[in-house]
């Protein structure tokens, strides 16, 4: 299938990318839009990070056949680049907030991945981000294209918190209950 270009906050949210809790690929996509990515006066995008060079983890993407003898991404002229697996190396490079519920596991936790197209050392063509269904493949179904109108919009959010709120992404609630025994049950 061809992947769905997502162009609002509201198709981000519905279309369930990163969610729920404690995947990282929603603030993987808030970073990569606040930090790697500049505009220009004439409103051209540009990589403020280079993928070529593998920091933040990012390293080559291999656009294989997957399901139907189809590719998950179409081919270009141009090398994919994916960013998002938080234990390769370079990932150490990301913010905090990105890597704070990596378990070192194959889990949801780390399953979330942005994929970029690099035309040189720094213009880039598509973004698409996706997703794991297993430890070797991701799933075509949950594999989306992100327009750059809206990445202008999450890099307009001031804060991470704010861009979440604005997703709902809501982290479990843990609440505590206190049970009170009487002393006649506690004689039993």
């Amino acid at each position: 299938p061809i992947p769905q270009k997502i162009t609002t906050i509201s198709q981000l949210r519905e279309c369930g990318f990163g969610q729920p809790w404690p995947r990282h690929g929603l603030k993987l996509l808030f970073w990569f839009a606040k930090d790697c990515i500049w505009v220009s006066d004439n409103d051209d995008m540009f990589l403020a990070c280079d993928p070529t060079k593998k920091d933040f983890g990012f390293h080559l993407f291999e656009n294989r056949f997957i399901e139907c003898q189809e590719k998950l991404l179409p081919d270009v002229n141009f090398q994919y680049y994916l960013l998002g697996n938080l234990n390769s190396p370079g990932a150490d490079m990301l913010p905090n907030y990105i890597k704070e519920h990596n378990t070192g596991q194959q889990d949801t936790g780390n399953a979330d991945r942005i994929i970029v197209t690099a035309q040189g050392e720094w213009k880039f063509g598509k973004i698409y981000v996706t997703t794991h269904k297993d430890q070797w493949s991701f799933d075509p179904y949950s594999t989306f294209h992100i327009s750059r109108s809206l990445l202008k919009d999450i890099k307009s959010f001031p804060n991470l918190d704010d861009f979440l709120l604005n997703i709902v992404y809501q982290k479990p609630v843990l609440q505590m209950v206190v049970l009170s025994l009487s002393d006649t049950e506690l004689a039993t």
